[in-house]
């Protein structure tokens, strides 16, 4: 199995109540599918997964796999803090008919490369499932995978990929160098895209991809046709797309954006709030100039 391409980690729609909107979901994974992403991502970081119970995970799952029905591959994310939580989860979606699953790194504790190295080969070593590494040392109190660690991971059989949203390109570089031929080094950090597939990036998981969907299959499509002045110029489009999404605490930025442009999913789960009314001007500001509003 390949991973490549544009792989959307999908928001999870909410109702006004904080409770999943699963009729919704299946309405936002049309939009991803029409737009000609290449694979599904639930369960990431702008999935909301932190803050769903196993059993909205598993029905996000299996809503997922049933309603995508074999048009794309389908990945899960199953990270947790404890290496039993992730292999309980691990084969929750396994059992729920998806072709992979991402697995972050714990991102309360700060484990060793050692440790880390355990946990992910514990993980491997309980599913038939290709496992893709997802480094976000941003999010996880600086917890990462060094080099050698990847390489040691990527001689696993079933560990065919990290997502690397270090926004470091040297690191994505370095991953890229000491990783076998069958092994995909995707983008996290949206900006950095175009300079990455130069590099040998085999795709991207981008949280922009909720809001403008075309946009980043463009992008990949020209950069795989060889236009690469299309492809650069796709990026240069994104990237005030990209910053809009920093002027909220994830996924707030992408339900905010969602909802500018007439296709709300919901609000983001408590904690994390609507933007304020300032951020709001600059995010129509962002939008605007990436196209996306009149």
């Amino acid at each position: 199995m390949r991973i490549q391409g544009i792989i959307p980690p999908v928001a999870t729609p909410m109702q006004a109540n904080e409770d999943l909107d699963v009729p919704r979901l299946k309405w936002f994974l049309d939009r991803h599918l029409a737009a000609g992403v290449h694979g599904i991502f639930v369960l990431g970081t702008n999935s909301e997964f932190y803050a769903l119970d196993e059993r909205e995970k598993q029905e996000v799952i299996a809503t997922t796999v049933a309603h995508v029905n074999k048009r794309v591959p389908v990945y899960a994310g199953t990270g947790a803090e404890t290496t039993r939580e992730t292999v309980r989860l691990t084969k929750m979606a396994e059992k729920e008919g998806v072709n992979g699953v991402s697995v972050i790194t714990p991102y309360f504790v700060i484990p060793s490369q050692q440790e880390i190295l355990t946990h992910f080969r514990r993980v491997a070593e309980a599913t038939s499932l290709p496992v893709i590494l997802y480094n976000n040392p941003a999010t996880c109190g600086g917890v990462k995978f060094d080099v050698d660690t990847v390489a040691k991971l990527a001689e696993i059989p079933n560990v065919l990929g990290v997502k690397d949203s270090s926004g470091d390109l040297q690191n994505t570089i370095e991953y890229m160098r000491v990783v076998p031929d069958r092994f995909s080094v995707m983008m996290g950090r949206d900006t950095l895209i175009y300079p990455a597939l130069v590099m040998g990036a085999r795709g991207a998981v981008p949280a922009t991809a909720n809001i403008a969907p075309e946009l980043l299959v463009e992008i990949y499509e020209m950069f795989q046709r060889g236009d690469f002045a299309a492809s650069k110029a796709a990026q240069a489009r994104l990237h005030p797309v990209r910053m809009s999404l920093g002027l909220g605490t994830a996924p707030g930025g992408v339900k905010a954006a969602l909802e500018m442009m007439g296709m709300s999913i919901g609000p983001p789960r408590s904690p994390v709030g609507p933007l304020p009314a300032d951020k709001q001007q600059k995010m129509r500001a962002y939008l605007k100039e990436a196209g996306l509003l009149n």
